[in-house]
């Protein structure tokens, strides 16, 4: 097909330039590269626009037909691979614009009538990341129902809880399952949030003034799917908070998705063997054929460090810019796409780790009872039962675990006399609260990891996931 050539270039800037940009302008000028990927907010955003002009009677209704077919068949030569972008035209507005008017001919040069490039940009932005809020909220809840179904099939398997990653007090496989499930239910609800927010169309507000041409703004909101056009012209086309609070959310996202590909790492080793990761997920060792490593794991914990990278990037970019728009804007687009292509990712191997790890239950149970991991449970039933101040049943406690490890064992081991021999008081009923199960059976307080806490948290997430 034919294509415009790389001079008509300068056509369209216009007049005031007499010479175009040698190789390294147009190298360090161009976003042609990366932003063609806006290429169907760019088309949707020109058809509303068009329409718009036509509804106003700023633009002939013959003029804006045209504009409206001939920006579908851009549309369909661009998703066919039959488009060659280029890079004289700087950026995807120019060169949708440039081939539309090929196709209608004068009638597209007159499409640019009341906007700018600056609010094109902002409108098409904004359209691409609202989109990827979507994208990503509907990824969590796939990562949600999948760590809900582990949550569900393993609500009363005890394995150990952990702080300093040490072994703490018994918990549920279903309860840790579900902390994840909360931490993953604020990522959503961000990107919620954050879509809610950006949801106003700065299409209008042209380079920074607004336009005298009597648009109607309110039309084309509604024709994107917002619920209003920005208010203010001049943030308008500066505002790049949509696309920062995205990257903060999806940060956050990353961070949850990392702490928990960590814990798949340790999980999987031949040293802790709480879980089992198939030949999906991991990968064997050149020299080594023992080894079943975790590399589906350890990489998406190393590439969602690209994701704060980006966030990190674009505010730098943002802090020091005055009213309006400046050309470092330019750099918003790569931080922001490489982001939230990392994030999908991260999202659907997440998914697929959790739905297929299998958790070996018998050695999440032998490690729970390890580690004096009732040691609170005793200290519990020495301020319920024999009525001493927590501090002093801390101390007993303390007492009890020094003489269980100086002998080798764990706590449920001592004998009743040896533990009498530290306080008198202590019955034979203490051995009640020693027991792994019944530890995480008396955990009973909302939140709490008691199986029966479990379930009705699992019946809770079940019914707001659907």
């Amino acid at each position: 097909m034919t294509q415009s050539k790389d001079t008509a270039a300068n056509t369209m800037w216009g007049g005031r330039f007499a010479s175009g940009p040698d190789a390294i302008m147009t190298a360090i000028n161009a976003s042609i590269g990366f932003d063609q990927r806006l290429y169907a907010q760019d088309i949707a955003g020109s058809r509303a626009h068009a329409a718009m002009l036509a509804a106003q009677g700023i633009l002939s209704d013959s003029d804006a037909a045209a504009i409206g077919e001939g920006l579908l068949t851009v549309l369909s030569e661009i998703e066919g691979g039959k488009f060659t972008f280029s890079t004289a035209l700087e950026d995807i507005h120019l060169n949708v614009e440039s081939r539309l008017t090929e196709i209608v001919g004068e009638a597209g040069k007159r499409l640019h009538t009341g906007r700018s490039r600056n609010d094109q940009v902002a409108v098409d932005f904004r359209l691409w990341v609202r989109d990827q809020c979507d994208a990503a909220i509907a990824g969590l809840t796939e990562l949600m129902r999948a760590f809900l179904a582990q949550a569900e099939a393993g609500a009363d398997w005890v394995m150990p809880g952990f702080t300093h990653l040490q072994t703490a007090q018994p918990v549920t496989w279903g309860h840790h399952m579900l902390a994840y499930v909360e931490m993953f239910a604020r990522d959503r609800s961000r990107f919620e949030d954050a879509r809610k927010r950006m949801n106003e169309c700065p299409l209008g507000a042209a380079a920074l003034a607004g336009t005298s041409f009597p648009i109607d703004r309110f039309a084309t909101a509604k024709a994107l799917g917002f619920d209003r056009p920005t208010a203010n012209s001049l943030d308008s086309v500066s505002d790049r908070d949509f696309a920062l609070e995205f990257l903060a959310a999806s940060s956050i996202c990353a961070m949850h998705l990392s702490r928990f590909a960590e814990e798949l790492v340790i999980w999987s080793s031949a040293q802790f063997r709480f879980v089992r990761l198939s030949d999906k997920w991991t990968t064997g060792s050149s020299i080594m054929p023992q080894k079943k490593n975790p590399d589906a794991a350890e990489l998406l914990r190393a590439k969602l460090g690209r994701i704060l990278g980006a966030t990190v990037a674009l505010f730098t970019i943002m802090k020091g810019l005055v009213l309006t728009y400046s050309k470092d804007m330019q750099e918003d687009k790569e931080q922001t796409f490489d982001a939230a292509d990392t994030l999908m990712l991260g999202l659907a191997a997440m998914t697929g780790m959790v739905s297929d790890m299998t958790a070996n239950r018998e050695v999440l149970r032998a490690a729970a009872a390890s580690g004096f991991s009732t040691a609170t449970d005793l200290a519990d039933w020495l301020v319920r039962r024999l009525g001493l101040p927590f501090r002093d049943a801390h101390h007993v406690t303390g007492t009890l675990v020094a003489m269980a490890e100086k002998a080798g064992i764990d706590l449920p081991d001592l004998t009743l006399q040896q533990m009498q021999s530290v306080h008198a008081g202590i019955t034979a009923e203490v051995f009640e609260v020693l027991g792994v199960e019944n530890s995480v059976r008396s955990r009973l307080s909302y939140g709490g990891t008691s199986p029966v806490r479990v379930a009705e948290q699992v019946a809770r997430w079940k019914a707001a996931l659907g």
